[in-house]
């Protein structure tokens, strides 16, 4: 399946994967760039935040699941993946 991108930077999501993905109009979806991909998600509902010490941290939704060490040591590495990425594209 594929979409041209109009002159706007629109794209229209194919409806055969927008149903199967459970996007309905009004759907907020979050964008990421991984590993030469443009990955397209659901976004989270909105976050809610906390002050401990002067430093603002969001709250993870009350029906998260509890992330292991491994779990959150693999989201470490993608975002530092990421970012090289991006400082390396940006130094070209």
């Amino acid at each position: 399946m594929s979409a041209t991108i109009d002159a706007a930077g629109r794209l229209v999501i194919p409806k055969a994967l927008r149903e199967r993905a459970g996007l309905e109009p009004g759907t907020r979806v979050d964008f990421r760039f991984h590993e030469g991909t443009i990955e397209i998600t659901p976004a989270d509902g909105e976050v809610e935040w906390e002050t401990r010490h002067g430093i603002r941290f969001p709250l993870p939704p009350s029906d998260a699941p509890e992330l292991s060490i491994e779990e959150i040591g693999d989201v470490v590495d993608d975002v530092r993946s990421d970012r090289s990425e991006q400082a390396v594209r940006a130094g070209r």
